[in-house]
């Protein structure tokens, strides 16, 4: 199910190691209402290799949803540099980072992954349709039967459940083969038992999918199944 992408890295000198998969570099962001300014990062390092499961914990407030917006290229950082695969997202022009979002990246929020109203399958195929994803149907199909869906492709995303949900949108992921899957606070609402199942589910995609996985969690339990933890604190890795 593998889908080249048209998502072109940069040159590397020969003999040069792989670009991480996702990097930031001395990244500020600075919101701004009227006179107040809210510093949501402060000068952030952090690096995030290819292939890794990484968690980011952090109480709220501490910049992890931010950063995953600015990785993402939903936003754009105040200062500083956000690359992907070595690319400074910055630099992109709107198509390219529309290409990015369809093609690159993976989102799995919270809440708020499905349109309600259309089926399962129709949610996923409509996301492999905006990839530019071949027989967007038949794949659909065949990755929400790899997460245990398949029994579910015509009942609409409003009526599953929680953790379903969930599976929804990572199989979404894992059809489209996206290198990097990002993950708002996924099993911020389910039980342990949920919890465990869509943890299982995202890992996959690394195992599987040759993914690179970064999470957001206050979840210890979710954070330790990762290969590693990065800890925020105040906008910046905490010493």
């Amino acid at each position: 199910m593998a889908v080249r992408s048209l998502y072109l890295e940069p040159a590397r000198p020969a003999g040069e190691v792989e670009w991480p998969a996702l990097e930031a570099r001395d990244v500020f962001k600075i919101y701004r209402s009227g006179p107040a300014e809210t510093v949501a990062l402060r000068g952030l390092d952090l690096k995030v290799e290819r292939g890794e499961a990484v968690a980011l914990l952090g109480r709220s407030g501490s910049g992890k949803s931010t950063f995953l917006s600015l990785a993402a290229g939903l936003d754009e950082p105040s200062a500083g540099e956000v690359r992907c695969f070595g690319r400074p997202l910055v630099r992109l022009s709107e198509r390219e980072l529309a290409d990015h979002r369809a093609r690159q990246v993976a989102l799995v929020f919270q809440s708020d992954n499905l349109w309600p109203a259309l089926s399962a399958e129709e949610n996923v195929a409509i996301a492999l349709r905006l990839a530019g994803v071949p027989d967007a149907r038949e794949r659909a199909r065949t990755a929400l039967g790899e997460f245990g869906l398949a029994g579910r492709g015509a009942q609409s995303a409003g009526s599953l459940s929680g953790g379903e949900r969930q599976r929804v949108a990572i199989a979404g992921a894992f059809a489209r083969s996206a290198p990097l899957v990002l993950a708002d606070e996924p099993t911020g609402e389910l039980d342990e038992h949920n919890e465990a199942t869509v943890v299982a589910a995202l890992l996959r995609l690394r195992e599987e999918g040759d993914a690179t996985v970064v999470v957001v969690t206050h979840s210890e339990r979710v954070a330790a199944a990762m290969d590693r933890a990065i800890r925020l604190e105040d906008g910046r890795v905490a010493a």
